[in-house]
């Protein structure tokens, strides 16, 4: 049975490694014909330590670009998720069915703590995603 959505965006702030992560989850764990995207209200620039998490499980998502909300295809798009917890999430005007999963931003200010301390977080981020990613799979 096919899914009930084609076109997934992960939305959140920067657009820099929860949405990002996600992307990278969903695109291995989603069906190859299930198009997914992230994106940001204020992207910057794709987290080290994302890209560090998700090559932990074999994931590489060194080729993703951090991207404004405003360059996606709303009229596409049939599943959104936003991401943010402590900040306010970015709008997205289409149609499309929302689902909100508040998560702590992994890279809340930690410069105090070591690298490995500070990969725990997006450790963390990570597992949750993939977590809630499996649910919503199994929900459909």
């Amino acid at each position: 049975m096919p899914a009930p959505f084609q076109h997934v965006l992960f939305l959140c702030v920067a657009n820099s490694a929860r949405s990002q992560m996600a992307e990278g989850l969903a695109r291995d764990l989603f069906d190859p014909s299930i198009r997914v995207e992230s994106a940001g209200s204020a992207p910057s620039r794709l987290n080290p330590y994302a890209i560090r998490a998700l090559a932990e499980l074999g994931l590489d998502i060194r080729a993703h670009r951090s991207k404004p909300v405003e360059a996606i295809d709303a009229a596409s798009v049939d599943l959104v998720i936003t991401l943010c917890a402590e900040e306010v999430c970015p709008a997205f005007l289409g149609a499309a069915r929302r689902l909100h999963w508040p998560l702590p931003d992994p890279d809340r200010p930690h410069e105090d703590l070591s690298d490995e301390a500070r990969l725990a977080y997006f450790r963390a981020a990570r597992d949750e995603i993939a977590a809630r990613l499996r649910a919503l799979l199994a929900s459909v």
